[in-house]
């Protein structure tokens, strides 16, 4: 392969990974804003110096380039945050070294613990020690009430259980934007779990919005087919994102995450 060919195919590859380096960025800090500088920053070192690549497939790489500059900035979110913000600093303050990266890289990004210690500098045994500090510590820390936004009966039914059996509790499962917001007003949930497209053919994101507008800021995870879609850094999306097949371990993770940071963008559909 000639060097402008494989140049190419590096290029080619960039772009593929590049929204999952925005969710993987976004989830770090909580914030779309902040991920998306992270993630851009990530990909004007490699513009600049294609070898910090070298010794890796290109999507570790990425992820490993990300990582560095995010260890080197030394702060997760923004200092002198001020309500949930100042809560979510405080509640990062107390895990271990490099657990939560670890536990994004596993359970959200599907790395594996050979991958995460390439990324992160440790040995793979030492990664999966990480990720399981990661599940302990964050399991302990904010418990809440749950509302899902979700048409399917079976998968509406998994999500319960499984953010369930997490020590939180559902406040109930809407299947309409209507219902939704319904839901809402009975009992204002702390989190939000829904999915983007729903039975009446409305949007999770206008419902989501609705409630946002109405009873103020929370967390927000959205659940997709298609996350590339919310991934673009052309609007306002979503900080909390997982990709339908989901695993339990990433609707854990998320959950846990969100609740941490008690904090989301206002979309557009």
């Amino acid at each position: 392969m000639s060097d402008a060919n494989a140049t190419q195919s590096v290029s080619d590859q960039l772009g593929t990974f590049i929204p999952y380096l925005r969710r993987y960025a976004r989830a770090l800090t909580g914030s779309q804003t902040s991920g998306d500088s992270f993630a851009a920053a990530s990909l004007e070192a490699i513009l600049t110096d294609r070898s910090v690549l070298d010794g890796t497939d290109v999507k570790t790489g990425l992820f490993r380039v990300l990582y560095r500059i995010w260890a080197s900035a030394g702060a997760p979110i923004e200092e002198g945050e001020q309500g949930s913000r100042a809560k979510a600093q405080k509640h990062l303050a107390k895990l271990t070294n490099n657990s939560r990266e670890a536990l994004l890289l596993y359970t959200i990004e599907g790395f594996s613990y050979g991958d995460i210690g390439t990324i992160i500098g440790v040995e793979a045994s030492e990664a999966e020690e990480l990720v399981s500090i990661a599940r302990s510590e964050m399991a302990d820390s904010v418990m809440g009430s749950v509302m899902i936004i979700e048409d399917e009966a079976v998968i509406a039914m998994d999500i319960e259980g499984i953010v369930a059996d997490m020590g939180h509790r559902i406040t109930g499962i809407a299947r309409t934007r209507d219902e939704a917001v319904k839901l809402s007003r009975a009992e204002v949930p702390d989190l939000i779990l829904a999915d983007i497209q729903l039975a009446d053919n409305s949007s999770g994101i206008d419902a989501v919005n609705d409630i946002l507008t109405e009873l103020g800021q929370r967390p927000v995870i959205f659940i997709t087919a298609f996350p590339e879609r919310l991934l673009t850094g052309d609007k306002p999306e979503p900080a909390f994102l997982i990709s339908k097949p989901y695993t339990e371990d990433q609707v854990i993770s998320a959950v846990s995450q969100a609740m941490f940071f008690s904090s989301t963008e206002t979309l557009h559909a």
